[in-house]
C-alpha cells in the first residue's frame, strides 16, 4: 500500500460518483495489494432475443416443458447450453 486512502462521508450518488470518477487508485494501491475474488452466486446477465424456429419445434419443446414442469423458455436455455458446452469439451 502506497498512502492510506480515505473515504469521505457522500452526501449523494452524485458526490461518490465524482469522487471514485476523479481518483487514482494506483496512488494508493500497488498491484500485489489485491487479491482474486469470485462472486459464485450473482445470476448471469441474460439477454433477450428473438429466434425463428419451426413451430412443430416449439410445440414439442413446450409440450416437453410441461412435461417435467418448467417453464420452455427455460428449457431450451437448458438445451442451448447443453449444446454449447458439450461442443467445446470434445
Amino acid at each position: 500500500m502506497k498512502k492510506e486512502l480515505k473515504l469521505p462521508k457522500f452526501k449523494s450518488e452524485d458526490e461518490e460518483r465524482y469522487f471514485w470518477e476523479n481518483i487514482d487508485i494506483g496512488d494508493y494501491y500497488d498491484e500485489n495489494d489485491f487479491e482474486s475474488v469470485s462472486f459464485p452466486n450473482l445470476k448471469p446477465t441474460s439477454r433477450p432475443i428473438s429466434i425463428r424456429i419451426p413451430e412443430y419445434i416449439l410445440i414439442r419443446v413446450k409440450e416437453k416443458a410441461n412435461e417435467i414442469d418448467i417453464p420452455y423458455q427455460a428449457l431450451i436455455k437448458q438445451y442451448i447450453s447443453n449444446g454449447v458446452f458439450e461442443r467445446k469439451q470434445k
